[in-house]
């Protein structure tokens, strides 16, 4: 075992640990009998099976809330439930952002010697009558201070980040729809997406149902049921595995208060923990041949984007026009689909976009598989822009 490093030492961290398993559950609209529970137990057994493991080969296990409902004594059931006694537990909650800040602390712990295999799992069931069975805290600022104002939910508050970006730059409801159409063409080579099979135009998008003026239904996303892990190991246990590694080049993260309370709405954390992502590589947006970016919406995509560093601040639509997103396109992004096109599954929808920016760094994405497959940059966003955590994965240490 190389060394153990401080968690702030971050050219330290940089190719410590690699993705060398995944596996990925198709997701469904409805809960069909499922459990948040069962999922995570049968995408953690195909996800350690992919890595040629068994459960006690498994030193570190990290996972997220299911449905909100589940977090109490959560990695302990979960690594019961799976017969793992690990080392190292961990339990991650940054709404979008939690599957990259899980990689992230896996990652850490790796390099800092806590365990050598760790296992990061989420999974929800999609259950509309169920979602809210909890009592609401008895002091949420969202509820308190911000709901009161108009801003009631993710719905309001994307849309008016999409108007602001319009009334300020110029962006049309065209730029922004490409998004999801590009990515909908990404999804016809993925037949675990929701949409496979389900073609999508502009005129398509823009003809929807005006959901929140101005994103259509088509530009927001679809909840679903479904689960996805990975599999990280430390850089000296690489050759023991039968698929070739995505390396964690970098991470970073940053949080700043909700839209509401800072100074530019259009301004996110993004733009820091890119930053700390890309420094800790050595690397920078020029490097990246691949993008899996947080899509909860068609605005989400176009302003993490432009914080990221591909493009200037404003120029997000300019971009999106000139670039073909789709797999076998100049500027792949969301190979798989992404949110809009293979479906969210809770928080479990961020480690979709962790799963594919691996499986494409490895090699194994089948027929949408990118030509450039050097450096993935996959990033998650949380609430509104407001817990955002940014991986750079490469496939040369």
């Amino acid at each position: 075992m190389e060394r153990s490093v401080r968690s702030n030492d971050a050219a330290a961290l940089r190719g410590r640990a690699a993705v060398v398993g995944l596996a990925e559950l198709k997701p469904s609209k409805t809960p069909e009998g499922r459990t948040p529970l069962g999922l995570i137990t049968e995408v953690s057994l195909a996800a350690l099976a992919d890595a040629g493991l068994k459960p006690a080969d498994v030193d570190g296990i990290v996972v997220c809330p299911a449905m909100m409902q589940y977090s109490m004594l959560w990695p302990s059931v979960v690594a019961e439930h799976l017969g793992l006694k690990p080392t190292y537990l961990e339990f991650v909650d940054l709404g979008g952002a939690t599957s990259c800040a899980m990689v992230a602390r896996a990652a850490t712990a790796i390099a800092n010697g806590q365990a050598t295999n760790v296992l990061c799992v989420n999974g929800d069931t999609w259950d509309p009558k169920g979602m809210y069975l909890k009592p609401p805290p008895l002091f949420s600022p969202l509820r308190d201070f911000t709901m009161p104002y108009g801003a009631a939910g993710a719905n309001a508050d994307y849309a008016m980040a999409a108007r602001l970006h319009m009334h300020r730059y110029g962006t049309t409801s065209r730029q922004l729809a490409k998004i999801a159409v590009d990515q909908r063409a990404s999804a016809q080579q993925n037949p675990l997406a929701l949409f496979h099979g389900k073609p999508l135009t502009i005129d398509d998008v823009l003809g929807s149902a005006m959901v929140c003026d101005p994103l259509h239904l088509l530009e927001v996303v679809m909840p679903c049921t479904g689960a996805e892990a990975i599999v990280l190991t430390a850089a000296d246990r690489v050759q023991d595995f039968p698929h070739p590694p995505a390396w964690v080049l970098g991470f970073g993260e940053h949080l700043e208060p909700d839209p509401f309370q800072r100074p530019d709405f259009l301004v996110t954390p993004a733009v820091e923990s890119a930053r700390q992502a890309f420094a800790m590589a050595g690397l920078g947006p020029k490097d990246v041949t691949l993008a899996e970016i947080y899509d909860c919406y068609t605005s989400a995509v176009l302003i993490e984007l432009e914080d990221a560093g591909f493009c200037a601040k404003g120029e997000g639509g300019p971009f999106l026009e000139s670039h073909d997103l789709t797999y076998a396109g100049d500027f792949p992004l969301n190979t798989n689909g992404g949110m809009l096109s293979f479906g969210q599954p809770g928080l479990g929808g961020g480690m979709t976009l962790v799963v594919e920016g691996a499986r494409q760094v490895m090699g194994r994405a089948g027929a949408r598989q990118v030509e450039r497959n050097d450096v993935a940059f996959v990033h998650g966003n949380g609430g509104t822009f407001t817990e955002e955590c940014s991986l750079v994965l490469g496939k040369v240490r």
